[in-house]
């Protein structure tokens, strides 16, 4: 099992508005196809950081989730136009992780 962290750094002024797509459009999405998304967050301190986390039991699981979502018509005909729109996709920074053997999150 393996975590993805993902971080997003918004459009000036649309953390809101990414954050309410997210939330409504998205995450919902990704669940429907069998992803597990741990939590979403934003920065405290950063105004346009918004970050969140999903978890994959194995990278062939991670495999295929990815084709699940990023290949499906509502992906790539509706979803995908309105996230360039509200995120830098040239800042987003993904990064693996790996539990420790005492970490609540497993």
């Amino acid at each position: 099992m393996f975590f993805e962290l993902r971080q997003y750094r918004t459009q000036p002024g649309k953390r809101e508005e990414w954050v309410a797509f997210m939330e409504s459009e998205i995450i919902p999405f990704q669940i429907s196809k069998g992803m597990v998304v741990i939590g979403s967050f934003v920065g405290e301190e950063e105004d346009d950081l918004y970050v969140w986390i999903r978890r994959f039991e194995s990278e062939e699981q991670r495999e295929q989730l990815y084709k699940a979502v990023y290949e499906d018509p509502y992906w790539t005909d509706t979803l995908s136009d309105q996230v360039g729109a509200l995120i830098d996709r040239e800042r987003i920074v993904v990064t693996r992780l790996n539990a420790t053997p005492r970490s609540v999150i497993q």
